[in-house]
């Protein structure tokens, strides 16, 4: 789960990890009023979406006046931002943050995240940190440092001497950068987040650290630890068809691709997706439905890819393990007759009652297919979505 920028900041507070002041508004009044509590400018008008890249596509902005902020917050409110990471749709935004203007020594890039090769929380920094972070990281990755840390040992003192060292920070910065990431980290640990990145740390002339800026992201399995931080959750920040999945707890990621698809198991879903591309196609979708999966739930699944208006043909592929293939076939066939499915369907299955579920789809009258492996599969499903749909008799004949 993804969260705002002044909702993390909100939680480096209860950390005692330095933020500048600020509050948030919805209109360019409730902008002014907030702005009113500060005793000087300038003061910053930051946009509030999912994504980063906002300096860059004019969603911060300085002000020096109350007239100047008052009109940055017009701007920014109701605008559709487009940045790197919010494709070229954008989001629109509703709030932005207004926080005070911080005095800028020194730029710096901190992060920790999960590293699942090592199995460790991995600390990445550079001293170039700011809006060309990106850059730094192609172009002279050498500027960017990284240090794992076990999770059953926890963090140490020595792992705040590599990052320091690796900022090349004085040694009288030790002491408050080491007070710094201590606290990170148990943020990071305490509320199992994924990901936890500040870009840029700011270095102050007063010796001092601030996080101008804050992402947070919360393994979305961990939640129901966490009740208190469900409040963070901000469903128009998510796709429509991620939420109605997450209703059914389903696994669905929605993607660019016109080939939707229906699997259980990550990995699984993960080599369906590689099939399809290999084929010359895209996938519409992530769609992991599970090993204790219900006809229910195949169903829900089902309705939520074809309400993809992309989508130009469907591959299901399910190895029938604790989901049983007649299972499997029996909630594909309740969703086919339920909705008016206007693309040619492929299914492609294996394991415990196969053979029953193969009978399930032959006898159920609808235009769905099976496939032997999933080569043909994807390759049949690329053409289909190819012809849009529209001779998937033919093709599947061919």
């Amino acid at each position: 789960m993804k969260i705002h920028e002044y909702q993390a900041k909100q939680l480096f507070r209860r950390y005692h990890i330095p933020v500048p002041a600020g509050d948030i508004a919805c209109t360019p009044d409730e902008a002014t009023a907030i702005a009113r509590k500060f005793e000087k400018f300038p003061l910053a008008v930051k946009a509030q979406i999912h994504a980063g890249g906002r300096g860059k596509g004019g969603g911060v902005r300085l002000a020096w006046s109350f007239d100047e902020l008052a009109g940055h917050a017009e701007a920014i409110l109701g605008m559709n931002l487009v940045t790197p990471q919010t494709g070229p749709e954008g989001r629109l935004v509703r709030r932005v943050l207004i926080e005070e203007g911080v005095d800028i020594l020194q730029e710096l890039y901190l992060s920790l995240m999960v590293d699942r090769e090592t199995a460790c929380v991995l600390v990445i920094a550079s001293g170039a940190g700011g809006m060309d972070i990106e850059t730094v990281a192609a172009e002279t990755p050498e500027k960017i440092a990284r240090v794992p840390i076990n999770p059953l040992v926890g963090i140490k003192r020595h792992h705040c001497r590599q990052v320091a060292g690796a900022l090349d920070l004085d040694e009288s910065m030790f002491v408050p950068f080491c007070n710094l990431l201590f606290g990170l980290y148990a943020l990071f640990v305490e509320n199992d987040c994924s990901l936890l990145e500040i870009n840029p740390l700011i270095r102050t002339a007063e010796g001092n650290f601030t996080a101008l800026d804050a992402k947070i992201e919360i393994d979305d399995s961990a939640l129901y630890r966490h009740k208190d931080l469900l409040a963070f959750r901000d469903l128009n920040e998510e796709d429509p068809l991620e939420i109605e999945a997450s209703k059914y707890k389903l696994n669905y990621i929605n993607m660019d691709g016109t080939v939707g698809n229906m699997v259980n198991g990550a990995g699984l879903a993960m080599a369906v997706m590689d099939t399809i591309k290999l084929a010359g196609a895209e996938p519409a979708n992530f769609l992991d439905v599970g090993g204790g999966a219900t006809a229910e739930m195949i169903e829900n699944g089902f309705r939520i890819i074809l309400s993809d208006p992309k989508v130009r043909a469907i591959l299901i592929n399910i190895f029938g393990g604790i989901l049983r293939c007649d299972v499997l076939a029996d909630g594909v066939v309740a969703a086919a007759r339920k909705i008016d499915v206007k693309v040619p369907v492929i299914v492609r299955m294996e394991g415990t009652n196969v053979e029953e579920g193969r009978d399930i789809l032959a006898r159920s009258g609808l235009s769905i297919y099976t496939a032997a492996d999933m080569k043909d599969a994807g390759e049949l499903v690329a053409r289909l979505a190819a012809s849009n749909g529209n001779q998937y008799r033919e093709a599947s004949n061919s």
